[in-house]
């Protein structure tokens, strides 16, 4: 197993030299820093950096590009979602905006979402569990987030995963869209105390359905299915990778299970001599700016590797 020795002193002094985001990490997940300071923290992520940077470019109506989904990764969706991972406060007004627009333009006679125009068009299930996410850390309190809960646990599938596909067919799970919809289910778990779904056992089905793939190999040959997966650029936006993958089993303290060593493993042999971690290249697609050069050491995504580790040492050395 890899070195989990503590971070060093110039590692932190080195993050924390960072955007507003990297630092609210390290003084959340790293330092223990009190609410005060995290919320101080927080609050700087909308006037500095990145965040401000996103923040700046949405107009009067609420949206990013004046649309909904495409073009990626410029659109509302994907701003938003980036915005909700840079860890922008849930009570933002312009995200609530954001959210706003989005659900009532995507919401479906399912309960799902999709932006499509087509008439009778399925829901998405990828995106719906993007926009749960969203929509339950920024607070949406309507009663359609409930329903797009329950829409998700409905199309949950036999092997314990999510796939867009199934309508048309699909018998197998995707990662891609399994790690949108634990996600999604998990950010409205915390965010919906008390809302009697089970939600929870959903979770460990789908959780269960990327340990058995040891979250990027195929169950049958044990082959690596994407290389992609083996990246982790950030910010991601629907494609699924390691990192993120258990990025989500720390944030829902999941327990430690032998089969993660393999991807833990992966993750910490991308480990440079300094103890920090690249940046890898986004998919292709439009973006307003690049967040940190790719194939040099990323704050963020160091902060998001040692946020993993933190939680996998305090799980204790058995399976």
């Amino acid at each position: 197993m890899g070195d989990l020795t503590p971070v060093s002193a110039d590692t932190i002094d080195w993050l924390l030299d960072g955007d507003p985001a990297v630092r609210l990490g390290v003084m959340r997940d790293l330092l223990g820093a009190d609410a005060q300071s995290l919320a101080q923290e927080q609050s700087r992520i909308a006037n500095s950096g990145w965040g401000a940077r996103l923040l700046e470019l949405q107009d009067a109506s609420g949206t990013w590009s004046g649309a909904l989904y495409s073009p990626k990764f410029t659109s509302t969706h994907y701003t938003l979602l980036t915005l909700r991972r840079l860890g922008l406060s849930h009570d933002h007004p312009g995200a609530g905006k954001a959210a706003q627009v989005l659900l009532d333009a995507g919401a479906r006679a399912d309960h799902g979402i999709n932006f499509t125009s087509r008439p009778g068009a399925h829901s998405e299930t990828c995106i719906s569990g993007m926009c749960l996410s969203m929509f339950s850390y920024f607070g949406l309190r309507d009663a359609r987030v409930v329903s797009l809960a329950e829409y998700m646990l409905g199309e949950q599938m036999p092997d314990g995963g999510w796939n867009c596909q199934r309508h048309r067919g699909a018998t197998h799970s995707s990662f891609h869209t399994t790690t949108s919809a634990l996600e999604g289910l998990l950010d409205f778990h915390v965010a919906h105390a008390g809302h009697g779904l089970p939600v929870a056992e959903a979770l460990e089905r789908g959780r269960e359905f990327l340990l058995q793939h040891r979250l990027y190999r195929s169950h049958r040959s044990g082959e690596v299915v994407s290389a992609a997966m083996t990246r982790f650029p950030f910010p991601p936006m629907w494609q699924h990778d390691v990192l993120r993958a258990l990025e989500h089993c720390a944030a829902a303290s999941a327990p430690r299970d032998e089969r993660l060593l393999d991807p833990i493993e992966l993750v910490l042999s991308k480990r440079d001599a300094a103890g920090r971690y690249p940046q890898y290249a986004g998919p292709r697609g439009q973006y307003f700016f690049g967040y940190e050069t790719v194939g040099k050491p990323s704050r963020m995504n160091t902060v998001r590797v040692l946020r993993v580790m933190r939680w996998w040492a305090a799980q204790g050395s058995g399976p």
